[in-house]
C-alpha cells in the first residue's frame, strides 16, 4: 500500500500489518516557508467557528484529534463554549474494544494505532466523553504525545497472548485484558470513575451528556462505485475495524455537500490520502498537478525532459509553484486510483473554510494536527481536484447535507 512513512512508523504495531492513520511527520528542523516563496496567495470566502489547532505529534491518533476537533466545533456551532476534549480518553476506550475484538477472531484482524473518525462518536455513545483537563492520556513523562513505546509494549503482548493461547488448545487466561489494561494505566493513566470539572463533578457519561451532542446525529459519507449511489456500505479500509457504514453519494454530490456545510456553519470531518507529491503541509497546500506533457514544453525543456528517468519527471511534476493545471478528476479515476491502492486511508482532519486562490480556484481550508509550526498555522489549503481525488470519507451533521440530496438516500 502506498504510504507516506515515517521513521518508527505506527504500522509497529498491526497484528497483521494493515493501514494506518498516519502520525504527525517528523520536524523538518528550523526549516522556515517564506510566504511567498509558495507561489500561493489565499483569500478565505467562508469559514466556521473553531477551536485551535492541537498536536497529535507522535502518535498514529489523527482520527481522534479530527473527530474531537470535529465535535468542538459543533459545540460552538449550537452556541456553547470553546470547549477542549480528550483525545486520549477516546484513544484508550478504542484501543481496549479492538484488542478484545483481536482476541474474538483469533488474533485474524487488524490491532492497529489507526481508526476512523466515526470510532469518536462510537465512544462517546458508550463510555462518554472527558475535557483534556481531566485526562491528558500523558502518564510518562512527556510534555506531548508519544506513542511508540506503547505501541511496541501492546504488540508484543498481544501477541504472546496469542501465542500461548493456541499452545493451550485456544485458550485465553482471565488475566490476558487486565494485563493489557495494565499497559494502558501506566501510559496513558486510570480513567477516574469521577472528575471535577469547573465547580461540577461529572462521570464520563454525564460529562457526554452535558455537551448537547448526540451522536445519532451524524453521518459518513464517501463517493465509491462498487456500491449503488444513496445506498450505505462499509468502506472497505483495514482501519474501519467497526465496519461503520457511509453513505455513497456521487463525487460531485460529496463536494456539494462540503460546500453547503461550510456555508451553512457546519464543520466537516475529512479523512484522505495525504502522501502524494503535491501535499505540501508545510508549504499550506495540497494539490494534483497535471501530468506534464512534451506538448507544451519548449525545445531547450524537451531537450532536459527526455533525460530524465521516471522518478525524476515524477518530482520535477510537483517543483513548480504557484497556481497551476491540475489533473481532471472523474469518477472512475477516483475508483482506479482506491482500487489499485493509489488513494489510501492516511489521515483525519478538520475542513473549516473555503478559500480562493489569486487566480479565482476554489480550496478547501483544513485544520491538521500537526502542531501550529507552519506557514498557516497548523491550516492548509486544499484544492477541489485534490479533495475529489483523494478523499475517503466524510462525517459531519445530518442537517448540513443539502435537502435535496438527503432525500435521495435510501433508509
Amino acid at each position: 500500500m502506498k504510504k507516506l512513512i515515517f521513521a518508527a512508523s505506527a504500522a509497529l504495531m498491526a497484528i497483521p500489518a494493515g493501514a494506518t492513520y498516519m502520525q504527525a511527520p517528523a520536524s523538518a528542523g528550523d526549516d522556515i516557508v517564506i510566504p511567498d516563496s509558495t507561489g500561493f496567495k489565499f483569500t478565505e470566502v467562508k469559514t466556521v467557528k473553531a477551536t485551535p489547532v492541537k498536536d497529535q505529534n507522535k502518535s498514529g491518533t489523527c482520527w481522534s484529534f479530527s473527530g474531537m476537533g470535529l465535535l468542538e466545533d459543533e459545540i460552538l456551532r449550537k452556541g456553547g463554549p470553546e470547549t477542549d476534549l480528550s483525545e486520549m480518553f477516546v484513544v484508550r476506550n478504542c484501543y481496549i474494544d479492538k484488542a478484545k475484538r483481536l482476541m474474538r477472531l483469533y488474533g485474524d484482524c487488524n490491532f492497529s494505532q489507526g481508526g476512523q473518525i466515526g470510532d469518536v462518536l462510537y465512544v462517546l455513545d458508550k463510555y462518554g466523553a472527558m475535557p483534556e483537563e481531566a485526562y491528558a492520556g500523558l502518564n510518562y513523562g512527556d510534555k506531548k504525545h508519544s506513542h511508540y513505546e506503547m505501541a511496541e509494549a501492546m504488540d508484543g503482548y498481544l501477541k504472546g497472548v496469542l501465542r500461548n493461547a493456541k499452545k493451550k488448545g485456544n485458550h485465553l487466561t482471565d488475566a490476558w485484558l487486565p494485563g493489557f489494561i495494565g499497559i494502558l494505566d501506566a501510559y496513558l493513566g486510570k480513567v477516574p470513575e469521577q472528575f471535577t470539572y469547573q465547580g461540577k463533578t461529572y462521570t464520563p457519561e454525564s460529562y457526554a451528556a452535558s455537551l448537547g451532542l448526540n451522536s445519532s446525529d451524524y453521518i459518513n459519507v464517501t463517493s465509491f462505485t462498487h456500491h449503488p449511489f444513496y445506498e450505505e456500505f462499509a468502506v472497505e479500509i483495514p482501519d474501519n475495524w467497526l465496519q461503520a457504514k457511509s453513505v455513497n453519494v456521487p463525487m460531485d454530490e460529496m463536494r456539494q455537500i462540503v460546500d453547503n456545510a461550510i456555508e451553512n456553519g457546519y464543520a466537516v470531518a475529512w479523512a484522505a490520502d495525504v502522501s502524494e507529491g503535491g501535499f505540501k503541509w508545510k508549504e499550506g497546500y495540497a494539490i494534483i498537478p497535471a501530468e506534464l506533457d512534451e506538448a507544451n514544453m519548449t525545445d531547450s525543456e524537451i531537450s532536459k525532459w527526455v533525460q530524465l528517468d521516471d522518478k525524476a519527471r515524477d518530482k520535477k511534476r510537483f517543483e513548480k509553484k504557484g497556481p497551476q493545471k491540475e489533473m481532471e478528476i472523474t469518477q472512475e479515476m477516483r475508483q482506479k486510483h482506491f482500487d489499485n491502492w493509489e488513494t489510501t486511508d492516511d489521515h483525519g482532519m478538520v475542513i473549516e473554510g473555503i478559500a480562493t486562490d489569486q487566480e479565482g480556484n476554489r480550496y478547501y481550508k483544513v485544520k491538521n494536527s500537526w502542531d501550529t509550526n507552519q506557514l498557516y498555522g497548523g491550516y492548509f489549503y486544499v484544492s477541489m481536484p485534490y479533495f475529489l481525488d483523494k478523499t475517503i470519507s466524510l462525517t459531519l451533521h445530518k442537517d448540513a447535507v443539502p435537502k435535496s440530496i438527503a432525500k435521495k438516500f435510501k433508509k
